[in-house]
């Protein structure tokens, strides 16, 4: 079989930094010199990745050397990271999974809603958006009952798949749970509670600025730059041997300690992965537990969760708080309906209703302005939450590559995604997924009771 066109290669640990869920910037949002594969042409159960024992040289992915995550072969990577690096599993407990009520039949009718793309003048449908964002699958609640439901590629209704930067929500609204409950003050620093960041740029940040990102952190996630500070990060979190000359941090812990300040804490939103990864140390440090212990204990243990979700880690076994958890697709939905109930599901209050109402509310708009997100206007962000603040009160959890929780009250919707677009940032996505997710909306609002 013909090895199939890929974008051009990345360094290795550009690839992990990327798999592990860092946020691209704008550099990273360009298009590849040469347009990549489609979906079809891209489909990793057509390519045949990983296939035989052992398979075709050809299509043996490797974490070592980046492989992995070269497009189009990070099709097959999204839904199988357990394979190829190391992980801790995030259990959902020993009770029966809480089945997802089936509502009316909408497949027909929601792919054949037509929307035009932001910025374009020919409209397509929804069935079209889902090869154009490379979709791997997608499922829409509406009213609690699964209305639509589609898988594609190599994922399955049983599999996992990276959620990407959507795991910073997770984080956000564990810290966000720990200041509900007076275990965390929000004013105080993180230096208090973690002094080993004192000398760094958090030492004098609040568990509030960093909740929300309003940190002014010496952080670049340029990845053209070979200097940015990304580059250090992605290396301290690397669970591989480090190379025989290497001097720097070897964990995401060492790494947070060198973090230097540039600007003022409170002036300005600036989406830094290292904001998360600081909070996950906050978080262990004062519950005694890691984000990802935690995150089964009070939060996917009560889901009614079909499976375990895991996450990936650095060579000392600490999850990546920033970007490395991976889930079933109806258990991320779960997650999303639980947090449209005001946080109650399975017949408990899992989040307090006061921290769901505080990431509806959202964040600092001018903060937020200042970061300029064009398709984004209007925006702020909250307890490491998207708000749009729109006429439906919507808010998001997003990640690189397409992956996507996105809560409708006013439709009382909820959209999971998982996807694996050959672009990392979602300004490549936003065109048509916003139109898109609004067009089910009103259609779903004219729904019957």
């Amino acid at each position: 079989m013909k090895q199939p066109s890929a974008s051009p290669r990345l360094h290795p640990a550009l690839c992990v930094a990327l798999a592990l869920g860092f946020s691209a910037n704008a550099a990273m949002a360009e298009k590849p010199a040469r347009p990549p594969l489609d979906a079809a042409a891209s489909d990793p159960a057509t390519l045949g990745w990983m296939k035989g024992s052992p398979p075709p040289p050809n299509r043996i992915l490797r974490f070592e050397d980046g492989s992995y995550f070269q497009f189009p072969a990070m099709r097959w990577s999204v839904s199988n990271f357990r394979q190829l690096m190391p992980t801790v599993n995030i259990s959902r407990g020993l009770g029966a999974p809480l089945p997802l009520p089936a509502g009316p039949a909408m497949q027909t009718a929601i792919d054949q809603l037509s929307f035009t793309p932001i910025g374009a003048s020919q409209p397509m449908t929804w069935e079209q958006s889902l090869a154009a964002n490379y979709t791997d699958g997608i499922v829409i609640l509406h009213r609690g009952q699964l209305v639509y439901e589609r898988y594609f590629g190599v994922l399955k209704a049983d599999g996992q798949h990276a959620v990407m930067s959507v795991t910073k929500s997770f984080t956000g609204t564990l810290g966000a749970m720990l200041v509900a409950e007076g275990v965390l003050d929000a004013n105080q620093t993180m230096a208090h509670y973690v002094p080993e960041l004192s000398k760094s740029a958090f030492g004098n940040a609040t568990i509030r600025q960093v909740l929300d990102m309003t940190t002014g952190l010496k952080f670049s996630e340029d990845y053209a730059d070979p200097k940015a500070e990304v580059w250090a990060h992605a290396s301290a979190g690397n669970p591989l041997p480090k190379p025989k000359n290497y001097t720097g941090p070897r964990s995401y812990y060492e790494y947070l300690q060198t973090v230097k300040p540039q600007g003022k804490h409170g002036e300005a939103f600036g989406y830094k992965t290292v904001n998360s990864d600081a909070l996950g140390w906050v978080i262990a440090r004062v519950t005694g537990r890691t984000v990802a212990q935690l995150l089964s204990e009070r939060i996917w243990s009560r889901l009614g969760a079909e499976q375990d979700g895991y996450m990936s880690v650095d060579s000392t076994g600490t999850p990546f708080a920033g970007g490395g958890l991976n889930t079933g697709l109806r258990d991320l939905a779960r997650f999303g309906e639980m947090l449209r109930n005001d946080g109650a599901y399975n017949g408990q209050q899992i989040i307090p209703k006061q921290v769901v109402e505080d990431i509806r509310n959202g964040g600092d708009k001018s903060a937020f302005a200042k970061a300029d997100y064009p398709l984004l206007k209007g925006g702020s962000y909250r307890n490491m939450w998207w708000v749009l603040h729109n006429d439906h009160g919507a808010y998001s959890a997003r990640g690189v590559h397409g992956q996507r929780v996105y809560v409708d009250p006013k439709a009382e919707m909820v959209i999971v995604r998982f996807a694996s677009h050959p672009v990392a940032g979602n300004a490549a996505n936003d065109p048509t997924t916003i139109p898109a997710f609004d067009a089910v909306a009103n259609l779903l609002m004219s729904a019957p009771r």
